[in-house]
């Protein structure tokens, strides 16, 4: 399969998590052609603030290797990971992230720096960027728009109750 196939595996996780009222976005992490690791936004639901899609992945590709190191792999992400995220995928040993959108408020791939390429870390991620980003950014944009719609909507009928 291509980038942009395991991309698409990504974004139909990212749009379980705007099911669940989450913010979408899904991930999955990707090794010898099989998808050892899947996981999508879940820190509302989870009441758990690491629960990005990346850590979901990353834990269940760790558990089906029997492995905290998950060298070769590559993880497919919605949106530009942020910093904690970034950190997991070298302690993983991430062999390659690949994102769609990215974020410009806390992606550190890029946005907010260029993290994976730090001399102070001891193992370097190849990075990709822009695969799909537009069907990405759209998911996201939707969801968002429905969320501020929503607010507005709640706001107006606390102001009827009143």
């Amino acid at each position: 399969m291509k980038d942009q196939d395991w991309m698409k595996c990504a974004l139909e996780l990212a749009a379980k998590a705007a099911s669940e009222n989450e913010i979408p976005v899904g991930a999955i992490v990707v090794l010898n052609d099989e998808i050892i690791g899947e996981g999508y936004n879940s820190p509302i639901s989870l009441c758990d603030p690491t629960a990005h899609a990346e850590i979901q992945a990353i834990r269940m590709a760790c558990k089906k290797m029997n492995n905290y190191r998950l060298p070769g792999a590559t993880l497919y992400v919605t949106l530009e990971p942020c910093s904690m995220c970034a950190g997991a995928m070298v302690h993983a040993r991430i062999e390659r992230v690949v994102y769609a959108a990215t974020e410009p408020k806390s992606g550190v791939a890029e946005s907010q720096g260029q993290f994976f390429q730090a001399p102070f870390l001891n193992h370097k991620v190849k990075v990709e960027s822009g695969v799909l980003a537009e069907t990405a950014s759209i998911q996201l944009t939707q969801f968002f728009q429905y969320r501020r719609k929503q607010k507005k909507q709640l706001k107006e009928q606390a102001k009827n109750a009143i």
